[in-house]
């Protein structure tokens, strides 16, 4: 997706293995770039990479920015990130947009959503699935939930780490979307697993197999990208354990408030609990397959 937007001043709050690419994206499309990080070095490495310059808190990277973008950890980093006394809010102008590419729970998208809206900020909750690849190249997906008229301002700013840029519905929508799309992974990787461990077991060439089924009804991203890669015991393609452990205990207490029944999902979550009990919480998520 191209971003047509005309160059903004924008500020990035977070610069781990997806933030620092995302915001370098942001750079090379003209933008007026001002970073944050916990770790100060991070920020300036991406400063010394990419140009722009670095501010000591998330206000002072927020004052006078029109879109201020966050990619954190979990709900208490994003609270701390965007509410906190040095947050992002409190650095932030009336009219600008706080755009939080974090994975993290519909509950705290809507409590910014609500504090924004009283500073008269616009928030949009706007997760990412596409992995350190895809940031890297600028080809995320973004779920995005919020109000339509703030999704059209922002929309050609974000397109400029994006292919695709979807609004979902109201605040929280985003979240609640990429948490179906974690539950899909889940599922499409234990499948993955023990497909090739049975091909294995059965004595099957698994890249010969891989070669077939990826071109029939079997076939999958996960498939293309992982399943060699998961015959050869290669686990360091960046989604760690111990992050798919977090979001899939986003997913699980959603999924007890909503009612959904998630069967396969809990049985897949213990699984990744597994490999994380043997030190596994680092490797990527493809490392299913160790425990068969």
């Amino acid at each position: 997706m191209e971003s047509s937007a005309a160059p903004a001043k924008v500020a990035f709050l977070g610069l781990g293995v997806m933030g620092f690419p995302m915001a370098g994206h942001l750079a090379a499309k003209g933008h007026s770039v001002t970073v944050y990080n916990r770790s100060a070095a991070k920020a300036a490495a991406w400063v010394a990479k990419h140009g722009g310059k670095s501010a000591p808190t998330p206000a002072a990277a927020a004052t006078d920015a029109e879109f201020v973008f966050m990619c954190v950890g979990n709900d208490q980093d994003l609270a701390a990130v965007a509410l906190g006394p040095d947050g992002a809010l409190s650095g932030m102008k009336k009219g600008a947009i706080l755009i939080d590419n974090t994975t993290a729970s519909a509950e705290i998208a809507k409590r910014i959503y609500t504090a924004a809206k009283e500073k008269g900020v616009g928030f949009l909750d706007a997760p990412v699935s596409g992995g350190q690849a895809g940031a890297e190249k600028g080809q995320l997906a973004v779920m995005v939930g919020g109000d339509k008229d703030i999704f059209a301002r922002a929309q050609p700013v974000i397109a400029s780490y994006a292919r695709a840029v979807t609004l979902m519905g109201g605040s929280g929508s985003g979240q609640l979307a990429k948490m179906v799309n974690q539950v899909c992974i889940a599922g499409l990787v234990q499948g993955l697993s023990e497909g090739l461990a049975f091909a294995e077991k059965a004595g099957l060439d698994g890249n010969i197999v891989l070669d077939v089924i990826t071109k029939g009804a079997a076939g999958s991203w996960q498939m293309e990208n992982r399943g060699r890669t998961m015959l050869e015991r290669k686990f360091d393609f960046g989604f760690a354990v111990d992050w798919m452990r977090k979001d899939l205990d986003i997913v699980m207490t959603e999924a007890k408030r909503n009612g959904a029944r998630l069967p396969i999902t809990a049985i897949i979550d213990q699984c990744y609990a597994e490999i994380q009990k043997q030190g596994g919480g680092r490797l990527d998520t493809s490392s299913l397959i160790k425990l068969l």
